[in-house]
């Protein structure tokens, strides 16, 4: 699958996939011994009840593997979803980083209390400022890492200079239980900005595969099974 660009730097590409609407079906019907091979109004309709209800684990036997490429604190957030999840990252420890940066166009200012924060846009000045600040401070940063490596430190020490706004990269695959998992956080309201755009290509990645599983979904406010 193409690339789907996120932010200014990622990308999301669904690199495999076994997953459809039927399986869910079947995975449900087998307690009654019986198998379907095309979808009737029925069946679609017991895909909405198995989500209104929770019960999740029909919608555990297939496999989504997504590569993704994203700034290391969005992974930060990403990996604390581990349930039916795979995860292989690029190591700094074995290879070199390259020097991509997240500079964000959406620089933001916070109001409220700790969990109820509310976000806006700051202001044109002080947002350029903000951006100049950081490409240099990335700039520098790399600069240190590229001179420790050349001076012999391991680079899993070298990397010690390189801020957590710089770009990696990783397989993640799920079952789509785990996904809606992941979306009923990610792709809300409250989620971090940038985790958010990710979830919302993956959303409508899981759209596109399983139409009928991902609409319940939706529909039931984003409620995971």
């Amino acid at each position: 699958m193409t690339e789907i660009k996120v932010l200014d730097k990622g990308f999301v590409s669904l690199e495999a996939e076994k997953a459809d609407d039927v399986g869910v079906v079947n995975c449900a019907r087998v307690s009654f011994n019986t198998h379907v091979d095309f979808l009737n109004h029925g069946d679609e309709k017991l895909i909405g009840y198995l989500m209104k209800n929770r019960h999740g684990t029909p919608f555990e036997h297939n496999l989504f593997r997504f590569r993704v490429k994203a700034p290391i604190f969005v992974f930060r957030e990403w990996h604390r979803h581990r349930i039916g999840v795979s995860i292989n990252e690029w190591s700094a420890r074995y290879s070199e980083l390259k020097p991509d940066f997240y500079i964000p166009d959406y620089v933001r200012t916070q109001t409220g209390k700790p969990g109820h924060y509310t976000y806006e846009a700051i202001d044109k000045d002080n947002a350029d400022s903000f951006r100049d600040a950081l490409n240099d401070h990335c700039a520098q940063s790399f600069d240190f890492y590229k001179e420790a490596l050349a001076e012999g430190v391991a680079k899993e020490q070298a990397r010690f200079f390189l801020p957590v706004n710089i770009y990696s990269e990783m397989y993640w695959s799920c079952n789509a239980r785990s996904l809606m998992a992941f979306l009923s956080l990610r792709n809300a309201p409250t989620a971090q900005w940038e985790i958010q755009q990710y979830a919302k290509v993956l959303e409508q990645i899981f759209l596109e595969t399983m139409p009928i599983t991902a609409k319940y979904f939706i529909d039931n406010g984003r409620i995971a099974p």
